[in-house]
């Protein structure tokens, strides 16, 4: 920790896979956390950063996190027992859409005290869904924000909460709901990861046995059909474009990983019947060489996506940041990065009608269909242009200079709008955005603090419970101390191991020295006089111990009338 450097803008909730590339199963959301990272500690001036773990042991895996990240400074790794202390940042970033736990969990610390700012990636999990849902029934301030990876992900975002509200207003007769903001910032992409030098570009030709004049067409991404894009419109418009003018090769590099033995058979019975004219390549996307190799050989990258899981879609991104023309469908994310007919082509995409699938949503809530089932069975009837698809790749194959000027389009557009160091500025002035909204909004809620510092469903169980117990202890009530035990009969006792599990919430000896010296003067005091003039979190932890005390026969209770 670095006291004298000024704190970022925001701290940064840990969790162990959200930040880093190295893990076994590569997912989109890490790759953009990683960039995240990066871009974070790399700010405009030294600062201190700030770590808000869910549990102590992952203080490790931060500090490695961060060093994969390029930080060499310290980090200031705080507990959620601590949450107070992220107002020194004044916000927290969540690498997440769900901002519910952490919005009841900032109750009891004040509201007003830091900002939360959350971020789409997948939003067709239930999870996700019931966390767009909860936007408008949990403390969720205006003075808070979930980021949007793209304007199809806040249309479907809008969706939920529209719903959301017509259910609130049926159901409880609700005139004012109250949200988050919901500004659309796209991920982002280091672009000189992805410059190339002629002579890397030629050796990693040699390695795939594709000559100068052959067209290497590039796909990038989980190898998934029901979990990413089912592979068919790709394949099937490759040989067509092949079969409409023979002459130099064309190779397809599907760089990635697949899942399992039974997903690696599938894609190569498809290339088999499909594409049996195109020379296909598999490099593992988890070997950062191969990785490299995929893109300093291509000509053109493609991506069909046709999943929901989509929100934003990288890979477009990162083929524009390396020059190259990008064959993509018109779907998601993908429709705000990619210009038709200036970056590459956007080919049309069909979905059914609205209504339609109302079985699926049924099967999927009901366990019938697990997630990846729900996605693969909504990719299948979701249609890629295929004709539009060859018609792409033909024109790029025949002419080098519509690569060419396609290719340097991308790459401008890449840079000036979706290079890191463009997007985290855009946080930065949200995060800024966002403190003022804090410091001045007025508020609509209601009149004064929240009501419940806590979650109606994760209540203090002293008053969840309260009517099961006879009494509850009160501050007049009289306790009378039998057998003062000195430390050693104490700790023999709380040391027990039908006591000892629950060490953390049992006061030790000295803990309990305020009571004693009461106890010292009088025998018998109330619990007002026992904890009188102490801090309110010490008061309260010695109420219960007074209550444990009373359990091993140490006082008698006197309770008042």
């Amino acid at each position: 920790m670095s006291p004298a450097l000024p704190p970022a803008p925001a701290a940064v909730y840990f969790s162990t896979d959200g930040y880093t590339t190295r893990g076994q199963k590569l997912m989109g959301r890490q790759s953009a956390g990683a960039g995240f990272l990066r871009a974070l500690t790399r700010g405009p001036e030294p600062e201190r950063h700030q770590v808000l773990l869910s549990q102590a042991a992952h203080a490790a895996a931060a500090r490695a996190s961060f060093a994969e990240a390029g930080h060499a400074g310290a980090i200031d790794c705080i507990h959620l027992a601590d949450l107070e202390r992220v107002g020194e940042a004044g916000c927290l970033y969540l690498p997440t859409p769900s901002l519910t736990d952490m919005a009841w969990r900032r109750a009891r610390v004040g509201e007003r005290r830091f900002s939360l700012c959350g971020v789409i990636h997948t939003i067709a999990t239930h999870a996700a869904m019931t966390a767009a849902a909860e936007l408008l029934t949990a403390p969720v301030r205006p003075w808070d924000a979930l980021v949007c990876t793209s304007h199809a992900g806040r249309d479907a975002i809008g969706r939920v909460l529209e719903a959301q509200a017509e259910y609130l207003r049926w159901r409880l007769g609700a005139t004012r709901l109250e949200l988050p903001q919901l500004p659309v910032i796209p991920l982002g992409v280091h672009c000189d990861d992805f410059a190339f030098s002629p002579a890397q570009r030629s050796a990693a030709r040699a390695r795939l046995g594709a000559a100068e004049d052959e067209l290497v067409v590039l796909f990038a991404g989980r190898l998934s059909f029901h979990a990413k894009a089912h592979p068919h419109p790709m394949l099937l418009a490759l040989q067509r474009c092949v079969q409409a003018r023979p002459g130099p090769r064309v190779h397809l590099v599907q760089c990635g990983a697949f899942s399992n033995e039974a997903i690696r058979a599938a894609f190569g019975e498809a290339q088999a019947l499909l594409a049996p004219d195109v020379v296909h390549h598999h490099l593992d996307g988890r070997d950062a060489q191969a990785w490299q190799q995929a893109w300093a050989a291509a000509d053109v990258f493609t991506s069909l996506s046709d999943n929901v899981q989509e929100t934003f879609g990288l890979t477009p991104l990162e083929a524009m940041a390396a020059g190259l023309p990008v064959v993509v469908s018109d779907w998601s994310g993908y429709r705000d990065t990619v210009r038709d007919g200036v970056d590459g082509f956007c080919v049309p995409t069909t979905l059914p009608p609205p209504g339609d699938g109302a079985d699926l949503a049924t099967r999927y809530d009901a366990g019938q269909d697990n997630y990846d089932l729900y996605c693969g069975q909504v990719c299948e009837l979701t249609a890629v242009d295929v004709d539009a698809t060859a018609a792409a790749f033909e024109r790029l194959r025949a002419d080098a200079g519509l690569r060419q000027r396609m290719g340097a389009s991308g790459r401008a557009r890449a840079r000036a709008g979706y290079d890191w160091a463009v997007v985290m500025a855009q946080y930065r002035a949200l995060w800024a955005r966002l403190a003022d909204e804090r410091r001045h909004a007025v508020d609509l809620a209601g009149a004064g603090p929240l009501p419940c510092r806590a979650a109606p469903d994760r209540m203090d169980p002293f008053r969840m419970f309260e009517g099961f117990a006879t009494r509850t202890l009160a501050d007049t009530d009289r306790l009378e101390l039998l057998q003062p035990p000195d430390r050693a009969g104490y700790d023999r006792i709380r040391d027990l191991a039908c006591h000892r599990f629950a060490g953390h919430v049992l006061p030790t000896h000295a803990q309990a020295a305020p009571l004693w010296r009461t106890w010292a003067r009088s025998p018998v005091a109330t619990v007002a006089e026992l904890t009188a003039g102490l801090p309110p979190q010490t008061r309260q932890r010695l109420r219960r111990g007074l209550v444990w005390m009373l359990k091993v026969g140490w006082i008698r209770h006197h309770p008042a009338p």
